[in-house]
């Protein structure tokens, strides 16, 4: 038995699911998310609990049992909480700021690049150098916080570019100076 699709996913208040032929609504108080379901994986909603099951053992059953258990808790996490990623930008002249729903990007290129937001997705720019991309949907998020982050990606010599918060750039030395008296 999968550790993590055994455990049954707590609903909470306010939170609403249903299962309909092979498909998964959860909506709450920061949005509504939905999902299609393997059709060899078993969702059912038994009291404040959702419970998924599976086929049988073989291998892909198995990882897909997990999977799911964990796609409906994110869901329901992201109904109730929501998700943020937190950008930084580094280097000098490099900075963002929001123009109506549109962020506008300024990173050392000849031309600043415009940014907008695909729907159930807010950015905000609390400071010229800090982004927030929030949402319900936690694969969302983190694949617009990384197309963000692919317009100007840290490179290792000065760390320079956009990162996430927290996010540790590995650091290379540059080339030395020649020595003075070479042949």
């Amino acid at each position: 038995m999968s550790r993590i699709g055994k455990k049954p996913v707590p609903i909470p208040a306010g939170v609403k699911v249903e299962v309909n032929n092979g498909a998964i609504k959860v909506s709450g108080t920061k949005g509504a998310l939905s999902t299609v379901m393997h059709p060899d994986i078993t969702v059912a909603v038994k009291g404040e609990e959702v419970v998924v099951t599976r086929k049988s053992d073989v291998k892909e059953h198995r990882a897909l049992h997990g999977l799911f258990r964990a796609l409906i808790a994110d869901m329901i996490k992201g109904v109730t909480e929501g998700y943020s990623k937190k950008l930084e930008l580094v280097g000098v002249g490099y900075r963002a700021e929001m123009k109506g729903k549109v962020l506008q990007l300024a990173l050392g290129y000849s031309h600043s690049i415009v940014f907008r937001a695909p729907d159930g997705i807010k950015l905000e720019a609390p400071t010229q150098t800090n982004i927030t991309v929030s949402g319900s949907n936690k694969q969302l998020v983190g694949l617009v916080a990384a197309k963000i982050r692919s317009l100007r990606p840290p490179e290792p010599y000065k760390g320079k570019g956009i990162k996430y918060e927290g996010e540790y750039i590995r650091r290379k030395a540059g080339k030395t100076a020649a020595t003075a008296g070479t042949k």
